[in-house]
């Protein structure tokens, strides 16, 4: 059956699936700030723009090189009303959320409180038993080579059946991180501990934050929110107490590869199923703040920076792998550069965030409606989207373009390797995000 393959789609080879764009949509200018400098304004405005009118709902972009700033909005924020996005909006930012986690595991592992190289049944004996607590250590769940599997469809069961079900009956559901934890658990191995490439798993970064808990006696939010969030001097990131955002935000709508159809807004949603592995709001113009703290040795020392971006490859399924470190990945940009961040995905939300070594060169961006892409004539795969390459066009011109510059470098064919739901078709595994 066509829809029960959907779920099997393998995530990592490229961007979901949209439906038409109404037609009240067309045209909406990109809101960006004033000035002159470094950045090219025009062409960061058009590519932008060229992502709503290859069919994205809406999409909010923040640029950074040097001092220079550009910030903009493109689209809708509400496809009924025809509310426009604005640059500021809060968003949803998905596994963005798994660097915050990493940088306050590292806070605790330059204060003598955790080890990396310790096994985790040393810090939760009770919740991670037997061999698995012995061998696999705290290392292990940040750079995702525990072989620990991902929780979520035990989360979203009906999604094993080709059903959305579960996201529309799970929407208003509490669920404690000890229960994400013992499903993680329960799920298929992926691997032994410490075997490469890992596996990326939202679960690790669940038992991240419970030892997180139990060395500071704090809820892992309240700690990131005081030792990471307020010292990187963010104005409007956070972790959401309630189903609901606080602030401006977009409705956040999802597709699902036309299971869902027309797409569902799930802008209101109990994030606990997301934990510290992806539950953080923020902007895109807090994203850039972040990261340019983090690897500009603000937020950690040196020792623990240099241990943070110790990459180790990481499958995310179908194939496809990255170069991941503690709670960030490093992607080559041929003829531009090597960046650092992360990218993030929900019900609804997109984010890529991605910095230079330096925190000199910045891009922050985020849309609303996701897996858009449309099934080949099998069913087995996603055909590529406008959406993808209108994406990666900005991303590049972002990261890589200044006036008058003709180098042309390449595009990024994939960046976004939506790990926060998929299925690996060669396994049945499902692995995890944005």
């Amino acid at each position: 059956m066509r829809i029960k393959r959907l779920v099997g789609v393998v995530l990592g080879a490229a961007l979901f699936m949209v439906t038409a764009v109404p037609t009240a949509s067309a045209g909406t200018a990109v809101t960006a700030s004033p000035a002159a400098g470094s950045l090219d304004r025009a062409a960061l405005r058009t590519t932008l723009n060229a992502v709503h009118e290859a069919g994205m709902y809406g999409s909010y972009s923040s640029v950074r090189e040097g001092t220079e700033r550009w910030t903009g909005a493109s689209g809708l924020a509400d496809v009924d009303t025809g509310r426009p996005v604005g640059p500021g909006m809060r968003h949803r930012v998905g596994s963005i959320s798994k660097t915050f986690t990493a940088v306050a595991i590292l806070q605790q592992v330059e204060r003598g409180r955790i080890r990396l190289d310790a096994p985790i049944g040393e810090y939760l004996p009770e919740l991670v038993r037997g061999e698995r607590g012995r061998e696999v250590t705290v290392r292990m769940l940040l750079n995702h080579t525990s072989g620990i599997g991902d929780y979520l469809l035990g989360a979203f069961p009906s999604l094993a059946e080709g059903s959305t079900a579960s996201l529309d009956e799970e929407r208003f559901r509490s669920i404690r991180p000890e229960e994400l934890v013992r499903l993680g658990l329960a799920a298929p191995a992926t691997g032994r501990p410490g075997e490469q490439p890992g596996s990326y798993s939202n679960t690790n970064y669940v038992i991240a934050g419970l030892i997180l808990e139990k060395v500071t006696g704090q809820d892992a939010g309240t700690y990131i929110t005081r030792n990471v969030i307020d010292r990187a001097g963010l104005r409007a990131t956070f972790y959401p107490r309630t189903p609901y955002i606080k602030g401006p935000h977009s409705r956040m709508y999802e597709s699902f590869y036309g299971l869902i159809d027309p797409p569902r807004d799930y802008s209101v949603y109990d994030m606990s199923w997301a934990s510290t592995a992806g539950a953080i709001v923020s902007t895109t113009d807090d994203l850039n703040r972040f990261y340019r703290a983090l690897l500009t040795g603000k937020l950690i020392g040196p020792a623990a920076l240099n241990e943070m971006l110790r990459t180790v490859p990481v499958s995310v399924g179908g194939g496809a792998g990255i170069d991941y470190g503690l709670g960030i990945y490093v992607i080559d940009l041929p003829g531009c550069g090597r960046f650092w961040g992360h990218d993030g995905a929900v019900f609804g939300a997109g984010t890529i965030a991605l910095s230079s070594r330096d925190g000199k060169r910045q891009l922050a961006m985020g849309w609303n409606l996701m897996k858009y892409q449309r099934l080949n004539e099998e069913g087995t795969a996603l055909e590529p989207s406008p959406i993808d390459d209108a994406i990666n066009e900005h991303i590049v011109q972002a990261l890589c373009q200044v006036p008058g510059s003709r180098k042309s470098a390449a595009v990024i064919r994939h960046p976004l390797p939506e790990r926060l739901l998929g299925v690996d078709l060669s396994s049945g595994q499902w692995f995890s995000s944005r």
